[in-house]
């Protein structure tokens, strides 16, 4: 009975405890190697999520101003005096601009894009004197940003502002009567274009640019390497920058937007021994059509 009490309360010998630590160290890499691949998904799905949103946001926004390219019958004010002009076209290309050396496409766009006030009372045809319900600060000046347009009907150029009396001056008289309460638009020049982040210097982001109001260029959306322009005429040809005499027949332009992800993906590294930076990319193309007739 002693033996038999001593060999149930003997302990592990030194080979049992060896070979249970190696099987609980294979069971913990197991773990590990796990734990390390889901986070890696994980890093690079959030990484491929932001890139797509970035690309929706970018794409979208210049879809509707593209859309709206026109609006307010704005030819009767061209060309348009503004930073980087004159323009003399409601759209004006430039192909292969090299903005951030990768042969990148720029469009810039005019239009009645901003409803900053509305009329205060009745306008009859052949007045140039109009009176705003609000005149916002710096909304309107003899410079840049002299540009109006009423009721996204008619355009006419600032010659004259009065604050006191939020009473503005036309170039022309009204050719259309107007309701008291017709919005009021802004006549802006708007640029899209790639450049180099001002905070990382190898990061390519599309900017957008008011040319009238001369803010400077806003990061539209970030990591967009490339940006291709191709425009369709009412003939159905293309052209990567139609010429000045053929802009006025612009019915849609064609957009392509390349997008990556913030960092690379240490999946898509390897190439042999040699250890490459790689993206993961998504790229989006959309035809926009131009709503608004594009007169010269």
């Amino acid at each position: 009975m002693r033996t038999s009490r001593s060999r149930k309360n003997r302990g592990l010998t030194l080979i049992e405890l060896m070979v249970a630590m190696a099987i609980s160290a294979i069971l913990i890499a197991a773990i590990y190697q796990t734990f390390i691949g889901q986070q890696k998904t994980y890093v690079v799905q959030e990484q491929v999520v932001d890139m797509q949103q970035n690309v929706r946001v970018a794409i979208n926004k210049m879809m509707r101003e593209i859309r709206m390219a026109g609006f307010g019958h704005v030819s009767t004010v061209l060309p348009l005096s503004a930073k980087d002009g004159p323009f003399p076209s409601i759209i004006t290309p430039k192909d292969n601009v090299n903005d951030i050396g990768q042969n990148e496409d720029q469009i810039t766009i005019i239009g009645a894009f901003e409803k900053v006030s509305t009329l205060a009372t009745d306008h009859t045809i052949g007045t140039n004197v109009i009176q705003l319900s609000v005149l916002p600060k710096d909304s309107f000046n003899l410079g840049n940003r002299k540009y109006i347009c009423i009721g996204g009907l008619e355009s006419h150029t600032i010659t004259n502002i009065d604050e006191s009396k939020k009473e503005i001056t036309l170039n022309g008289n009204l050719i259309i009567s107007h309701k008291s309460g017709t919005p009021v638009f802004k006549v802006k020049a708007i640029t899209y274009q790639l450049r180099w982040d001002n905070n990382s210097p190898n990061m390519p982001v599309l900017t957008r640019e008011d040319n009238t109001d001369g803010g400077g260029s806003q990061v539209v959306a970030e990591n967009i390497e490339s940006l291709q322009l191709r425009y369709i005429l009412d003939d159905d040809t293309e052209f990567d920058s139609p010429a000045e005499a053929d802009r006025k027949r612009i019915r849609m332009v064609w957009v392509e937007v390349k997008a990556r992800t913030r960092i690379p993906d240490i999946e898509l590294r390897k190439e042999g021994k040699v250890f490459k930076q790689e993206y993961r990319r998504r790229t989006i193309t959309s035809n926009i059509l131009v709503r608004n007739k594009l007169n010269p």
